[in-house]
């Protein structure tokens, strides 16, 4: 039984996925059409996902809370559960942005409690590792041109406001110009992070069975892609333009050196 209940979460997680190629839509269009869609494919994940909990509660003869993965597959759930009843209620669909990569990354993660078979092939397994190192490298690019763009609004602000020529900077671009770009490059950014951050887990998971959760480094990874996920919501639904979301982006960029440095130790298993 246990069987088919990572069975039905690894299902509800394909559904969740929709939710998430939705929210990385809205980081770089604005606008999406996929919400009904996605809205459906949630309904139906969670539906997945509460039969998953009530096999596993039955093998187990108690509340499936037994470890890490249970616990954040039952988080996961509620967290579905509750917003799907403000949506019910209040038709806040913006909140879907941040809450289904959230919902889809923690069923991912609570549905790799049991190994898979190792790589057949080590070409596709460093094949895959490549990928992700190539997706993370593109989405801190894209920070770091996010960042560099939000430190000249910084400074062009503080020029408009003192109104006197600051040399070599009086040819930056206009406000709205480096807004747009702040807003375009993180929506980018976010979008490679996110795929980069789900083909490295799953790349660990099949790597090293459950002891990749233990990491140090996956840990940093997925705290940069929160701050990421945190950005683009406050961004892109709760409005935040100028200077703290200026701030929000450095901050971010800074996470992700952070995350880099961490990850350094990754060339010797791509030299292998």
């Amino acid at each position: 039984m246990e069987t088919m209940s990572i069975f039905w979460l690894r299902t509800a997680a394909a559904c969740y996925a929709v939710g998430l190629i939705h929210a990385i839509w809205i980081a770089l269009r604005k606008r999406s059409p996929m919400f009904p869609l996605a809205l459906g494919a949630f309904r139906i994940g969670l539906v997945l996902h509460f039969v998953s909990l009530v096999e596993l509660a039955i093998s187990h003869h108690q509340a499936p809370v037994n470890n890490f993965y249970e616990s954040i597959s039952v988080c996961a759930f509620l967290i579905g559960v509750a917003f799907l009843v403000v949506h019910w209620r209040y038709k806040f669909d913006s909140i879907g942005v941040i809450l289904f990569p959230l919902v889809f990354l923690m069923t991912q993660t609570g549905g790799m409690e049991f190994p898979v078979a190792p790589w057949a092939d080590t070409r596709v397994r460093n094949a895959w590792l490549l990928l992700h190192v190539i997706l993370i490298l593109v989405g801190y690019a894209a920070l770091l041109q996010t960042a560099i763009a939000s430190l000249f609004y910084l400074i062009q602000e503080r020029q408009l406001k003192q109104k006197r020529p600051m040399g070599v900077f009086d040819r930056l671009p206009p406000l709205a110009t480096l807004d747009k770009l702040v807003t375009n490059s993180m929506g980018f950014g976010f979008a490679f992070i996110t795929l980069g951050v789900i083909a490295g887990s799953t790349w660990a998971f099949i790597e090293s069975g459950t002891k990749w959760i233990v990491d140090v480094k996956i840990a940093i990874s997925f705290f940069t892609w929160a701050l990421c996920l945190i950005m683009i919501y406050l961004r892109g639904v709760a409005g935040w333009r100028g200077r703290k979301a200026a701030l929000m982006a450095i901050a971010v960029l800074g996470a992700s050196a952070i995350t880099w440095v961490a990850h350094i130790g990754l060339r010797p298993l791509l030299l292998r």
